[in-house]
């Protein structure tokens, strides 16, 4: 483990775009919306076959972003604003769904921001790449404060790549060069812990519990990390070299994941110790994105079919909502009641489905 210190929190210069709300080149107007239809661990391997039902009735509505963007993901707030890393500009931008306005603020020389959560204090924290950071931007004032990862074999060029808060208002985080590690509350130390396979930590989540997993793409596991000693013990899915990508929790507590190798859909369910997994439906599924939704619906991105997929737990069936624009590459999902958001990082837009409560 290596151990930082804060650095003084100090303000970055911030460059503030607005774009212009035009048939053109701005934001498509909500009303022009499209509408298109462990050794003791249990395993229930994908079944040969998954069942495709018709999308229920949605609107699916894109919005366009500055070109160059490359919108990476996104952070929906409880009041509707939505949050973006526009990794291909090194900055955060701020959607307002209500008008099409797009704001975005410059993270820095240098910056490759990947991903975007709202934090205890309703601000947008980013885990920036190219700054090798954890960076903060203040909704109100747009001010920037870095908190760069420590020097060291662990800390550098960790390719960071996502966070989460645990209910102690610890941010953790991962790095896909092989690392995870935690800012603690109030941004007064940065820990880098090494993984315990190597390269690959990508998604974090955390149970309404406040358990803390990883998901690890190069390592094909999942992995729970003790919050009081910073340890992960890895945990084996059924399928080899699955390529677990990123992983949401649903209200009960269970791990849902996006298995980019096998095309599938998988849960780890820790009151039982036990994995379940789902193919995609199909020819050659590429599951990237997951999130569970308010009503533990799973949704995820299937770069194979340019769709946004549900999958209902209960029915153990798929909808699909096929994006407007192909190819779309939604790399991440997430969402509030009613709506549920991609960013399109080969589009340069942000894409919703809204769907009846």
């Amino acid at each position: 483990m290596i151990a930082g210190s804060r650095r003084p929190a100090t303000a970055a210069a911030v460059l503030l775009l607005a774009v212009a709300c035009s048939a053109d080149d701005g934001p498509t107007a909500q009303p022009e919306a499209t509408v298109s239809s462990g050794d003791d661990t249990t395993t229930e391997t994908a079944p040969a076959t998954t069942t495709t039902t018709r999308a229920p009735t949605a609107a699916v509505q894109e919005y366009d972003v500055p070109a160059g963007s490359r919108p990476h993901d996104v952070a929906v707030d409880e009041d509707g604003t939505v949050w973006y890393t526009a990794q291909g500009s090194g900055r955060l931008g701020r959607l307002d769904p209500a008008t099409g306005a797009v704001e975005e603020v410059g993270l820095g020389p240098g910056s490759r921001p990947h991903g975007v959560i709202i934090g205890p204090d309703d601000a947008p924290w980013i885990t920036d790449g190219g700054l090798n950071a954890i960076v903060r931007v203040d909704p109100s004032t747009a001010e920037v404060v870095t908190f760069p990862l420590p020097s060291g074999d662990a800390g550098g060029d960790a390719n960071l790549n996502t966070a989460v808060f645990d209910p102690d208002g610890t941010l953790w985080f991962t790095g896909q060069a092989g690392v995870y590690g935690r800012l603690t509350r109030g941004g007064d130390r940065v820990e880098v812990f090494e993984a315990p396979r190597g390269e690959g930590p990508y998604g974090i989540a955390v149970t309404p519990g406040g358990d803390v997993y990883y998901a690890s793409l190069a390592g094909s596991h999942l992995a729970r990390i003790d919050r009081a000693t910073g340890q992960a013990t890895v945990l084996e899915p059924p399928t080899a070299d699955q390529g677990t990508r990123r992983v949401w929790s649903d209200g009960r507590g269970r791990l849902w994941t996006s298995q980019w190798n096998a095309g599938q859909v998988a849960v780890y369910d820790q009151a039982r110790d036990g994995w379940q997994e789902w193919r995609l439906p199909g020819d050659g599924p590429q599951a990237y994105a997951v999130y569970v939704d308010d009503r533990d619906q799973v949704w995820l991105s299937d770069f194979g079919a340019n769709a946004l997929v549900r999958f209902d737990p209960a029915t153990e069936e798929f909808s699909s909502h096929p994006l407007p624009t192909n190819p779309a590459e939604v790399r991440q999902i997430h969402g509030r009641p009613g709506e549920v958001w991609g960013a399109e990082s080969a589009a340069d837009k942000l894409v919703v489905i809204r769907i009846d409560q």
